[in-house]
């Protein structure tokens, strides 16, 4: 018993500390490591996460130094700095190893000059000058940057990945966590515990997002009593940038600079302002930058916050509430995820009241009016459901299967009471994946030589 005793006190302490926040970490831009001149564009692969998902890139690093390699987590730029110079002076006299180079740094530059020829460029002429702009909370790009927790996260990483490929005009926005998602591991006495990693941002491919004058994107939200600063990073995944906000920042309250600090905090209050930094904040972020979205896709309900904010930009337009409300739904998409009641993002009218009341104002409306944008009724009383607030303003909905599209489509037919569950506009698209990031290099030889066209 007193040994069962201890190992509680000890996990519980451990965990206490592991989970105890700091903000001594670096959260400047990537660092750039003095390479030799024949090997300077390692810099500029490293710096794009084009290198992923192409093998031959990524064997340029770990054929430095194998070890070293898996010690920093496949971190390339990490990898760079670490390297000591004789490695890189004796690489240089490798054949083959520069042959590869040489390879990889044609292709590369191929691949980001060569936008004109891409699928979308040639097939869709009469839109190349619009923008489609990706909201998500997590973005699973690779282990490196380990800003998403499962499935949600792959499925952007992916979308993002292949619409690079494909060369369609995307940004991603996003967060940067400086310690993402908890991981964990299994103490001697079977107890879980979870610890979470800081992010350095010097070792990472990321800069600050600039604006079409040079100068660094900031932008602020509103959140009860104070004004809270966005600080906004670029990160380039192939020839598609993705916007990550950040509220670690010097000109904010302790407490702000915690709001992106992790992913899926379980504090309601945490959590919603979260959202409104990523909605209300991205939004402002992409006007800042000067993009002007022709298609707003909310990659699960927790960027919906986004619809406030271009309803309002439509009203100060000089368009009344319905009319920005039509404006608005007829650019947005809208994916759902998660197929069961508890899984969809809800908030109680209190925290809706503590958070909002300047938003309905702003756009005309009252209290009651603005909470049944997306009223729900719960066991536990009435609650703004996000999930139901996306489906409403959207022009296209979908599930990320066939068979979810069926569940969401009775899980929400209640939104459509004068339909047959059959006909609720929500569509089945099955999840597919970037390829090129999975598979191994033989299999994208054999796919090469005998599939592509």
């Amino acid at each position: 018993m007193k040994r069962e005793v201890l190992s509680i006190i000890d996990y519980a302490s451990r965990f206490v500390f592991s989970s105890k926040k700091t903000f001594v970490m670096s959260t400047t831009p990537a660092t750039t490591p003095s390479l030799p001149k024949q090997l300077e564009r390692l810099n500029d692969i490293s710096s794009n996460i084009w290198w992923a998902w192409n093998n031959d890139a990524s064997w340029l690093f770990r054929r430095l130094d194998v070890g070293l390699w898996e010690d920093v987590n496949h971190n390339p730029i990490k990898m760079l700095n670490a390297v000591p110079r004789s490695t890189f002076n004796a690489i240089v006299r490798d054949e083959r190893y520069m042959a590869v180079y040489e390879q990889v740094v044609a292709r590369f530059d191929g691949y980001m000059t060569s936008l004109g020829t891409s699928w979308f460029h040639q097939n869709h002429p009469d839109h190349v000058g619009d923008t489609i702009a990706y909201f998500s909370p997590e973005f699973g790009l690779h282990e490196s940057l380990p800003i998403y927790a499962g499935g949600l996260g792959i499925l952007s990483g992916d979308h993002i990945k292949e619409a690079s490929d494909l060369g369609l005009p995307f940004v991603g926005v996003s967060f940067v966590y400086q310690q993402g998602y908890f991981r964990q591991r299994i103490t001697q006495d079977g107890w879980q515990m979870e610890y979470w990693d800081n992010l350095d941002y010097s070792q990472q491919p990321m800069r600050p997002a600039l604006d079409e004058a040079g100068n660094e994107v900031m932008v602020e939200v509103e959140l009860p009593g104070r004004s809270v600063a966005v600080k906004v990073w670029r990160l380039d995944v192939g020839r598609v940038p993705l916007y990550m906000l950040d509220t670690n920042v010097p000109e904010n309250a302790p407490e702000d600079r915690e709001l992106t600090y992790q992913l899926y905090a379980s504090n309601s209050d945490v959590r919603i302002a979260q959202e409104i930094v990523l909605g209300i904040g991205g939004v402002r972020a992409l006007r800042k930058l000067g993009i002007a979205p022709n298609v707003w896709h909310m990659n699960e309900g927790h960027s919906a916050f986004m619809i406030l904010e271009r309803i309002a930009e439509y009203m100060d337009a000089g368009h009344d509430f319905e009319k920005a409300s039509a404006l608005v739904k007829a650019e947005t998409v809208f994916t759902t995820h998660t197929p069961v009641p508890a899984g969809n993002e809800k908030f109680p009218e209190w925290i809706i009241d503590k958070y909002f009341p300047h938003y309905w104002e702003r756009m005309g409306l009252n209290r009651e009016s603005f909470i049944d944008l997306a009223r729900e009724e719960v066991s536990w009383g009435n609650v703004f459901s996000m999930t139901l607030f996306a489906l409403r303003f959207s022009s296209i909905r979908n599930g990320v299967s066939e068979l979810h599209g069926e569940i969401s489509r009775d899980m929400w037919k209640d939104m459509w009471p004068d339909r047959h569950v059959n006909d609720v506009p929500i569509m089945g698209i099955t999840n597919g994946i970037h390829t090129h990031t999975y598979l191994a290099r033989r299999y994208k030889v054999l796919f090469d030589k005998y599939l592509r066209q």
